[in-house]
C-alpha cells in the first residue's frame, strides 16, 4: 500500500469516538486505498501518574476543571517533534471559523485554486496535528506555545473537539485527488465555490405527483449547466445571502443574480 497523501495525528482523551466513524464510507474507501490515515494517540498514555490525571482546577476559582499542559505537550512532541514538524491544530470555539476554502488549503499545505487532479496519483505525505479539547479549556501556554492554529466549526459550543476534528479529517480528505468516486464532487459541493449546491433529483421521474424539471430530462447539457448555475445562485440569495459578498461571481452571474432579485422583488 502506498504511502497516504496526507495523515491527520489526532491526540485526544476518548480515542474510541473516532473507530466507527473513520471505518465507515468513504474515508474507510480512502483509508484502504493509502490516500489518508487517522493515526489516533491518547493523552492519558503521556501522565505520569498513577491514576493518569489530565485535568486540574483553574488557578483564580471558578467551575470546571482545565486540561493540564504537561500529557498535552508530551504526547504532540514525541509524535511530531520538538517542536512539532507539522501544523497542530487545535478544536476549539475560539478558533477561526472552519469553511471548505480552509478545508482545502488544509489539504494541499497553502492556500491554491488548484482543483484535485484526476488519477494524479498520491503526492508525498503531509501531517496535519489536531488536539481535541475537553472540559472547561486548555491550560493558555498550549494554546500559546504549542499550537498553530484553532479552529472552530461553528459558533457553539459541543461536549468535546472530537466531533469537530472528525468534521475537519472528513472536509479536508474529500479534497485529496481519488478520494471521492467523482472527480468533480468536491469541486460541485455546497461552499466550494462559494455558493450553495443546485437542487439534486433522480428516478423515479415522477414522485407523488411531484416531477422532475423538465430541462434535466433534456439532455442538452448546455442548458442544464445554466440552469442549474441559475438555481445555485437562487438558493444562495434566499438561504445564505451573506455567501455573496465573497463568492467568486462571473459578469454573467451577476446579471443573472439581479434578475433573480428583481424577480423576488415582484413576489
Amino acid at each position: 500500500m502506498p504511502s497516504p497523501f496526507l495523515v491527520f495525528e489526532v491526540f485526544t482523551l476518548f480515542p474510541e469516538v473516532f473507530g466507527p466513524y473513520l471505518a465507515s464510507s468513504i474515508l474507510q474507501r480512502a483509508r484502504q486505498r493509502g490516500l489518508v490515515e487517522a493515526r489516533l494517540h491518547n493523552i492519558r498514555d503521556w501522565t505520569y501518574d498513577k491514576h493518569h490525571i489530565t485535568d486540574d482546577e483553574p488557578y483564580g476559582g471558578g467551575g470546571g476543571m482545565v486540561m493540564k499542559p504537561e500529557p498535552i505537550f508530551a504526547a504532540v512532541e514525541a509524535v511530531l517533534g520538538a517542536p512539532p514538524a507539522c501544523p497542530v491544530i487545535l478544536l476549539t470555539p475560539q478558533g477561526r471559523l472552519f469553511t471548505q476554502d480552509l478545508a482545502r488549503e488544509l489539504a494541499y499545505g497553502e492556500e491554491t485554486e488548484q482543483r484535485p487532479t484526476p488519477g494524479a496519483g498520491p503526492a508525498p505525505a503531509r501531517r496535519l496535528g489536531l488536539i481535541c479539547g475537553r472540559y472547561e479549556g486548555i491550560d493558555e501556554r498550549v494554546h500559546q506555545h504549542l499550537v498553530t492554529q484553532e479552529l472552530s466549526i461553528g459558533d457553539y459550543v459541543i461536549t468535546g473537539g472530537e466531533l469537530a476534528a472528525l468534521v475537519v479529517i472528513d472536509a479536508v480528505s474529500r479534497w485529496i485527488p481519488g478520494v471521492l468516486g467523482d472527480p468533480e464532487g468536491v469541486v460541485d459541493d455546497s461552499h466550494a465555490s462559494g455558493l450553495l449546491e443546485y437542487p439534486h433529483y433522480t428516478r423515479p421521474p415522477e414522485f407523488r405527483g411531484w416531477g422532475v424539471p423538465e430541462i434535466l430530462l433534456s439532455g442538452d447539457h448546455g442548458r442544464i449547466a445554466r440552469w442549474r448555475r441559475e438555481q445555485s445562485l437562487r438558493r444562495t440569495w434566499q438561504r445564505r445571502p451573506d455567501l455573496l459578498e465573497r463568492a467568486r461571481l462571473s459578469e454573467a452571474d451577476l446579471k443573472l443574480l439581479e434578475k433573480i432579485k428583481s424577480e423576488t422583488h415582484e413576489e
